[in-house]
């Protein structure tokens, strides 16, 4: 029977998700996470499940980076964005981040079938509205590519930067040496091909929807 992760952090939205799956689906086993953390974890305990189910918007996510980033630690788990996003520029992005499908949050049962019977087949899978929409910007892409390279560890410490986090806190954050937070900050760079701390968050930013929530970081020696 096939297995599917679902990551939402609204309950009520699992709960329809999952009742809508399980009628599409019957037999399914289905597990759960309400963060980016929690969905780590759970690709981590079930790496062989046959599908992932992931809104963009949880606690841990800023734009596609955690699409990327779980792509990057899963590269055969095959990843479904289901969003209230349902902007064509948005699905097209997801899928050139590596989503082997969209489904809008709007959707009824029978598209849902669709999609899934679509993705678990190999296909990709994207609503009418985004199958003419041009590709993703060529430098947004490459920084995709680039962020795939960094460690979890590096992940969250990029992360923690557009928060606009000093090394301290950062080191205080994850109970690490500020030394350790230093190092990985530099590993950031070398591999993001950014200068500095500001032009890394900036790059990182490229992945964002709306440019929201992200803040620049001081500059430290």
């Amino acid at each position: 029977m096939p297995t599917l992760l679902i990551a939402d952090d609204h309950p009520l939205f699992r709960e329809a998700l999952r009742g809508a799956v399980q009628r599409i689906m019957p037999g399914v086993q289905l597990f759960e996470a309400d963060s980016v953390q929690a969905l780590y974890a759970l690709t981590d305990a079930h790496s062989d499940a046959d599908l992932v189910l992931m809104d963009l918007n949880m606690p841990g996510a800023q734009g596609f980076n955690a699409l990327v980033h779980l792509r990057a630690l899963h590269p055969q788990l095959p990843v479904v964005v289901v969003s209230a996003r349902e902007e064509p520029s948005v699905m097209r992005r997801a899928v050139d981040h590596g989503a082997v499908g969209f489904i809008p949050k709007s959707a009824d049962s029978n598209t849902i079938g669709q999609a899934l019977a679509a993705v678990l087949d190999g296909e990709h899978w994207l609503p009418e509205a985004a199958l003419n929409e041009p590709p993703t910007d060529a430098v947004e892409r490459e920084i995709g590519v680039r962020l795939r390279e960094l460690t979890p560890q590096q992940f969250r410490v990029l992360q923690m930067l557009g928060s606009g986090l000093l090394n301290k806190q950062i080191a205080w954050e994850l109970s690490v040496s500020e030394a350790t937070i230093k190092a990985h900050v530099t590993a950031i760079l070398r591999k993001l091909g950014a200068t500095n701390r500001t032009q890394a968050v900036l790059m990182a930013g490229k992945l964002a929807i709306d440019g929201e929530g992200i803040v620049l970081p001081a500059e430290e020696d």
